[in-house]
């Protein structure tokens, strides 16, 4: 099984989480906790409380998401942003991904994030940023047009690690975008884990 430092597929999340990474791909978003591992099928509890059970398609790949600090983004890096739109026409940041420089350009633009009401999801270069005592300012610049953006001390930021197969154990968070099957359970070919304390990522 590969190993890959893998980001929330929205986040290809999608992040991966999930995952991603944080471009939208087709299939469910199934965020939770690990109960139970045999062979090579997973049961969760699902973050909205349901048990599902997942089987790892052959040659899954397994990827990790840290927490990660708002002086971590530096100007010049590739990020993903979640965000609420505000009044004053700025955006808020729920979750923060930074990228890899190997995933620099993927999904690159600013386009509605599905995963909360009104959000917008921006993956962009960082122009400008301005750290403050309670977090971030920062200017987003994507082919086409810029966002400004606020991270406070609330905004989950994350960033990408190793992990290995065997951490699929119980009690190990994970994010994952599935394919449900005929009989209602899942398939997935690519899973992240929380770790370190991190929160799991959208």
């Amino acid at each position: 099984m590969r190993k890959l430092p893998l980001v929330s597929t929205i986040f290809a999340f999608s992040l991966v989480a999930g995952t991603a990474a944080f471009a939208q791909t087709p299939g469910t978003r199934l965020r939770g906790e690990v109960e139970a591992v045999a062979g090579s099928t997973l049961t969760l509890k699902t973050s909205d409380g349901r048990e599902a059970r997942v089987a790892l398609a052959p040659g899954f790949s397994t990827g990790a998401v840290v927490p990660a600090k708002a002086a971590e983004i530096a100007k010049g890096a590739f990020i993903g942003v979640g965000a609420k739109p505000q009044p004053d026409g700025t955006l808020l940041a729920v979750q923060v991904m930074i990228f890899p420089e190997a995933l620099r350009g993927t999904g690159e633009g600013h386009r509605p994030w599905a995963v909360l009401p009104d959000a917008t999801m921006t993956n962009a270069t960082v122009a400008e940023t301005v750290s403050h005592v309670d977090g971030a300012n920062l200017v987003l610049s994507y082919p086409g047009g810029e966002q400004k953006v606020a991270i406070t001390p609330e905004a989950v930021i994350l960033k990408a690690a190793p992990a290995e197969a065997d951490e699929l154990k119980p009690g190990a968070q994970v994010a994952m975008t599935a394919r449900r099957q005929s009989d209602g359970s899942y398939s997935t070919s690519r899973i992240t884990v929380a770790k370190g304390g991190a929160k799991l990522p959208y």
